[in-house]
């Protein structure tokens, strides 16, 4: 991992989501795991690598707001983006929420404020 680089852990059960999305964050300098599940993203998720959690809501077995309130208690200060086309009713362990349909360089720019306002307030 670069120096200075930021780590990113992607949750989506889309295969053709991950793989576009990791591939436009990497251009921008940030390191993407990637995890087809909340399971596997919970299994996977190291606040000392993982400096923001980017998911989807919408997947099978465990949502990415129940994955995110797991997150949120093992390392409240790490920031949850969620891209969905469904939002939870409970957004309490979620940062922001982007509706999808979406661009890329709008998950980009609030990937960038999340880690922002968490630099700032660290």
């Amino acid at each position: 991992m670069t120096q200075g680089s930021k780590g990113i852990l992607l949750v989506d059960d889309n295969i053709d989501t991950r793989i576009l999305t990791k591939m436009f964050l990497n251009n921008f300098g940030y390191n993407v795991d990637s995890v087809e599940s909340g399971e596997a993203a919970l299994q996977r998720f190291d606040p000392s690598i993982h400096n923001l959690v980017l998911t989807d809501n919408s997947m099978p077995e465990m949502s990415g707001s129940e994955m995110a309130h797991q997150i949120k208690a093992r390392s409240p200060h790490t920031p949850v983006l969620m891209c969905t086309g469904h939002p939870p009713h409970d957004v309490a362990a979620i940062d922001m929420v982007i509706p999808k349909p979406t661009h890329l360089l709008a998950i980009k720019d609030a990937i960038a404020k999340l880690l922002t306002d968490t630099m700032s307030h660290s």
